[in-house]
């Protein structure tokens, strides 16, 4: 079992930020019931941020209210927490007031019934120094335990060899899924093998296309951020092309006996079977129990399935960028 800060977590996480950062958020009864299908799976390496939907509704409240209910749950979660938005101009803020402000709200909104194993700044922000940055959140938090550790998101490889210099980064969060092998090619998955750092992989379901539950545009939730935001990959005329990378992992999952979400997922963890790769920790997110006891299922993806899934994906190229423009990425 791998491990972070000493403690064993499963092989596949858990992202939470569909449980608040939507424009209709599941019930908490809903929320409740998906989260204790994770522990009960072995996905116990929990993703929140404090920008997961607004302040009185974010993934550090739901957090706080479930282990009020569940409080024998706390100690088997390890969990990482996104923060450092400036609430006032809702850009990255790598000030020490910020960084401050940020730590402070997120450990206060969990009145204490949790506790912060990892926290990283969504967003590099290029205005402060890392020394700065760091310095702050390791003699004034890690030191004095209020957190556990540092991890970051959303970097390029430059970031992490630079991180390294100034803190001990125990985790790296980027996105990695059938659509976005970017970070296997650009000296990120190198540089987290270099220093022996997990690498945390998020969206490896394409942000729910991978599932197969939409087919046509118009199949999906009229209430969906990706749509509200405009990303690129699924527009009118993006998503049709997409669509073809959707239809093969499908045809594989029925041949292997599995669905279309499980290949996905654990084609991720089976790269780190590769020679010089890192350790590689997917973290679906999911809305109900239903699909967290599917994206939490650990299978085997053999050496000539994994050839075949690179035969594919040679031959498919995602149409449109990750992200809308309004987002910054690779920081």
């Amino acid at each position: 079992m791998p491990q972070l800060l000493g403690k064993e977590i499963g092989p596949i996480g858990f992202g939470l930020m569909g449980l608040t950062w939507r424009t209709t958020p599941p019930s908490q009864e809903q929320a409740f019931a998906a989260m204790r299908a994770a522990i009960k799976n072995g996905s116990n390496f929990w993703n929140g941020g404090e920008f997961y939907g607004p302040p009185e509704y974010n993934s550090l409240v739901l957090l706080e209210k479930y282990f009020e209910k569940y409080p024998e749950d706390a100690d088997k979660v390890v969990l990482s927490i996104k923060g450092g938005a400036n609430p006032k101009t809702h850009q990255t803020d790598g000030s020490p007031e910020n960084t401050r402000r940020s730590l402070n709200d997120s450990i206060a909104q969990l009145k204490g019934r949790g506790k912060i194993d990892l926290f990283e700044f969504g967003r590099r922000d290029p205005a402060h120094p890392l020394e700065e940055t760091f310095g702050v959140i390791d003699k004034e938090y890690i030191q004095t335990g209020k957190i556990g550790g540092i991890s970051l998101s959303e970097v390029r490889a430059e970031t992490i060899h630079e991180a390294v210099k100034h803190t001990k980064v125990l985790a790296v969060e980027v996105e990695l899924s059938l659509f976005c092998t970017d970070v296997l090619e650009n000296g990120v998955a190198d540089a987290c093998y270099q220093y022996g750092i997990p690498l945390v992989a998020y969206s490896p379901i394409g942000r729910g296309m991978l599932t197969g539950q939409w087919k046509k545009l118009e199949d999906m939730p009229k209430d969906s951020l990706l749509l509200a935001f405009n990303f690129p990959r699924f527009s009118a005329e993006n998503f049709p092309i997409n669509v073809q990378l959707v239809e093969k992992v499908e045809e594989m999952a029925k041949a292997k006996g599995c669905t279309p979400a499980q290949l996905a997922i654990n084609w991720t963890r089976a790269i780190s079977r590769r020679p010089g790769m890192p350790l590689i920790i997917p973290i679906p997110g999911a809305t109900t129990e239903a699909r967290v006891e599917e994206n939490s299922k650990v299978i085997d993806i053999s050496d000539d399935e994994m050839a075949q899934i690179e035969t594919i994906l040679a031959k498919f190229k995602p149409a449109g960028e990750r992200y809308p423009t309004i987002f910054t990425t690779n920081t």
